[in-house]
């Protein structure tokens, strides 16, 4: 049995080390709000602040949790955003240019924050404090932080008033998937647009299409779907009653957008743009953060919660594991540890011992896509590297054959292979439409 010493040890060996952002051409933003000056938006778990022309974000949060979701109330000169400085996810404001935040929601439950009322004296917010299953509801905070009001509608996971406050459109379930593309089952999601006095309620037409993220612009409502193929940017006319898209897209997904005046920005692919509601134009946000940033300096992390794909020897003396991309190898009595990667920025995973004991084979991505590597179980000497297929894709549960000659895995496509480690060539064995992880499990 492995001992908990040596577990502990391998949590002092396991140096954690980042890539430093500055030097990746792309950096991470994500949920974008703007005013007539800026956009906010979050990043590495804080709310970021750059003009609206790009340029030097500047950091206007600093909590030790994550602050996301920003919003600008409609007169721009604050800022609603859902933040975990507490210990839990609540709804905070906090002045455009950056200040102390105020906390106006309290429940145990977390609070998303959504928008704001067109009055800018209340800010909306998603909540399951009140529900009897696995849905949220729409609520609404004064900027006091009194007790919160519900929105008179059964459910609703996003949505956003009319400019007069008459209407709302909303998304009444969550998304089933928010990285899986083309999803098509009984979770994809429509946008209702509800009258508040009279509960009436019109949908945007669709086609089991995933819409989301409904957005208000002067008597239109404009939203995210992938209708027409990857998400981008679609409007509705509630007069006409007409769909139309207004970006065409033939790249990565839109994650999310925010509309103020006359313009949407939008993310995509961790980078920002602008649409210009009046030209039907875009153009690309230019944005460069220069921050102390601890996630990305070397540092020590405690892995002993991510210790995961444990293999044992042949001979019992040793066990190996993937311990934060790591692959790292420890004695069940006396010995060291063994970092057999040491590979920072590079994710290594399910490592398995070959049966002669001599080698650990395992799947990384060092060279972009991931290939299959075999080292010997020492760590020295070269490692062995196998590129397993011409396309990018994902593959699972290494097993050796009981002469240490050939590897089985499979694929993201439910394909099982196997590799003549002399050969040096996948081979296809068959493909199962019903493979499940409980079939990978066992």
């Amino acid at each position: 049995m492995i001992r908990n010493a040596f577990l502990l040890l391998v949590l002092l060996v396991c140096l954690a080390y980042v890539v430093n952002a500055q030097s990746s051409p792309g950096l991470f933003l994500q949920r974008p709000t703007l005013n007539r000056t800026q956009i906010v938006f979050a990043y590495a778990g804080d709310l970021w602040s750059v003009p609206r022309e790009g340029g030097e974000a500047k950091r206007l949060t600093v909590g030790a949790g994550i602050e996301t979701n920003p919003v600008f109330s409609p007169d721009g000169s604050m800022i609603a955003f859902s933040g975990e400085y507490d210990g839990n996810v609540d709804v905070f404001v906090m002045p455009a240019a950056g200040g102390v935040p105020k906390r106006l929601t309290w429940h145990p439950a977390p609070d998303a924050v959504l928008g704001w009322t067109p009055d800018g004296k209340r800010v909306l917010f998603g909540s399951s404090r009140t529900a009897y299953s696995f849905f949220a509801e729409l609520f609404t905070v004064d900027l006091e932080g009194h007790f919160p009001q519900k929105v008179d509608l059964p459910m609703g996971f996003e949505a956003a008033y009319s400019p007069d406050g008459s209407q709302m459109a909303y998304v009444p379930l969550a998304r089933a998937f928010t990285a899986w593309k083309r999803y098509r089952g009984g979770r994809t999601t429509p946008i209702w647009i509800a009258t508040l006095a009279n509960g009436k309620t019109v949908k945007v037409p669709r086609e089991n299409s995933n819409d989301f993220n409904p957005m208000w612009a002067g008597d239109k409502v404009y939203f995210l779907s992938d209708r027409n193929g990857p998400v981008t940017l679609f409007s509705y006319d509630p007069k006409t009653g007409q769909v139309k898209q207004l970006v065409e897209n033939h790249g990565f997904d839109f994650k999310s957008a925010s509309a103020a005046g006359d313009t949407i920005v939008y993310e995509q692919f961790g980078a920002l743009g602008l649409y210009d509601l009046k030209t039907g134009k875009t153009k690309p946000v230019e944005v460069h953060i220069a921050a102390d940033l601890l996630e990305l300096r070397p540092h020590m992390v405690d892995v002993g919660r991510r210790l995961r794909g444990a293999h044992i020897s042949p001979t019992g003396a040793r066990a190996v594991f993937e311990a934060r991309g790591e692959i790292v190898t420890v004695p069940a009595e006396k010995g060291d540890a063994r970092n057999l990667t040491n590979t920072p920025g590079v994710m290594e995973r399910d490592p398995v011992w070959s049966p002669d004991g001599k080698t650990i084979a395992y799947f990384s991505d060092e060279s972009g896509e991931y290939e299959l590597h075999l080292r010997a179980q020492n760590g020295m000497g070269e490692v062995r590297k196998v590129k397993l297929g011409d396309k990018p894709g994902f593959y699972f549960t290494p097993a050796w054959s009981p002469d240490s000659k050939k590897i089985a895995y499979v694929d993201n496509h439910q394909t099982i292979w196997y590799l003549d480690l002399e050969k040096g060539k996948p081979v296809r064995v068959d493909k199962d439409p019903y493979w499940t992880w409980a079939q990978r499990a066992s």
